[in-house]
């Protein structure tokens, strides 16, 4: 993918806000997060690979200076079975 996705997430916000992306939507697509596979941090944004209930896996990147997500990375299960 080489330009990022604009997305909608919905989160779990625990002891902090947009803890961790619970749901997603892209264009059309509702998706629910099955599992989170793992987390990396930087200085002012998060990532978060996980594994949705379509089987696919996906990178949501979360930028908390501008409160913006986006889709960095797309893996269809299809491809890879």
């Amino acid at each position: 993918m080489s330009k990022r996705q604009k997305i909608s997430v919905q989160c779990y916000s625990g002891y902090k806000a947009n803890e961790r992306p619970v749901s997603f939507k892209t264009g059309e697509n509702s998706l629910k997060v099955s599992e989170i596979l793992d987390t990396w941090y930087g200085e002012d944004y998060t990532y978060f690979k996980l594994l949705a209930d379509d089987g696919n896996t996906y990178i949501l990147k979360y930028q908390a200076n501008n409160d913006k997500w986006e889709l960095d990375f797309f893996r269809n299960k299809i491809l890879y079975i």
